[in-house]
């Protein structure tokens, strides 16, 4: 089970922020790698007011935690894009950055601090393991964040990502039956067959290659994803 220990973030503020629109609360937390060459570079862009980028929080590959919004306020982190069919996901979501080009594993200081946040932050919130999610998954082709390197299974494992389906994959393998089991599992946003079959492979499978195929449908089988 991962730590309840709250850990201590250093404030470090940034003015990029707002307050939520239309009463919204958080009922998502967005998962970043900052694509960029060290954390003290990430934090100084977050925090540079020509940028209008920030999150709530970034995480150094050694494991440091940074806080630069407010869980209260609308950090500037997700952009375009859509979940479950909801968007202005900025103002439903806490945005969480990590120390990572994208090229490279997350070290296990890093996601053992990861792993000592999120229930915290899904404590305050009420926010369940589903909703925990990647920019890649409410930005089908725009984003590829938390990447390829990211181990979704470990937050799984300990009930802090929803956990991946099972279950063979149906009779009739097509787009159709595709979207359909997508579109239950949270990817709403309008793109084409391609981009939505890429950004579920990032997430479920990144060795994945070639046409739609019986794997792709495995981990957004219905039936286990509730277990």
């Amino acid at each position: 089970m991962p730590s309840t220990t709250k850990p201590a973030p250093i404030w470090h503020p940034s003015p990029n922020f707002g307050p939520r629109r239309d009463g919204l609360t958080p009922t998502l937390i967005v998962l970043h790698y900052t694509a960029m060459d060290s954390a003290q570079a990430a934090l100084e862009r977050l925090c540079d007011p020509q940028a209008e980028v920030s999150a709530h929080y970034l995480i150094g590959s050694d494991g440091m935690l940074w806080q630069m919004v407010r869980e209260e306020d609308r950090a500037w982190h997700a952009g375009a894009g859509e979940w479950h069919g909801q968007t202005d996901i900025n103002s439903r979501s806490i945005g969480i950055e990590l120390d990572n080009t994208g090229a490279h594993p997350f070290s296990d200081l890093q996601m053992a601090t990861l792993e000592t946040l999120l229930p915290q932050i899904m404590s305050r919130w009420a926010i369940p393991p589903e909703g925990l999610i990647g920019h890649s998954d409410m930005a089908p082709g725009r984003k590829s964040d938390p990447g390829a390197k990211f181990d979704w299974q470990r937050l799984e494992r300990q009930g802090l990502a929803a956990k991946r389906g099972t279950e063979t994959a149906p009779v009739g393998i097509s787009y159709d039956n595709f979207r359909t089991l997508a579109r239950a599992a949270g990817f709403t946003a309008d793109v084409p067959n391609e981009t939505l079959l890429s950004a579920i492979r990032l997430r479920y499978r990144p060795w994945g290659i070639g046409p739609l195929a019986p794997a792709d449908f495995k981990a957004l089988s219905p039936a286990s994803r509730t277990t």
